[in-house]
């Protein structure tokens, strides 16, 4: 019986570790030279900004949904039109899902660290490819 308790006590102390962590990202939105802003679009025209990781392979750009929050990443599935500021400029952008074998290179040359994984839970990693319209 002490042993499960530990077991709850540890867990829930992990969930609440995973909880203030992505808020934290959430709320401050940490920005810099390796970041860009996406703006997805709803279906009622509202706009919402996001501050994402940018990540380059063969040429293209692509941001990663890394976290449990992903309202970004749906807004851009359900409406891939999305603007992009980068290095202060701003360009419209289609977001395409990667998967197979793009998705794999993509993710293997920008693998995040196990730190990283452990604060946020280990999410599934979902990549999207921003082609400049």
């Amino acid at each position: 019986m002490r042993a499960f308790k530990l077991i709850a006590i540890l867990l829930v102390a992990y969930v609440g570790l995973v909880i203030a962590f992505e808020s934290m990202i959430g709320y401050f939105q940490p920005g810099g030279d390796g970041t860009l802003v996406i703006t997805t679009h709803d279906g009622a025209g509202n706009s919402s900004d996001r501050v994402v990781s940018r990540l380059e392979s063969n040429g293209q750009l692509y941001v990663a949904a890394n976290h449990w929050p992903r309202a970004w990443y749906q807004a851009a599935l359900e409406n891939p039109q999305v603007q992009v500021t980068l290095d202060g400029d701003r360009g419209d952008y289609l977001a395409v899902p990667v998967s197979g074998e793009e998705h794999d290179r993509v993710n293997g040359e920008h693998s995040l660290p196990a730190m990283f994984r452990f604060v946020t839970g280990f999410p599934p990693r979902y990549l999207v490819r921003l082609d400049p319209q």
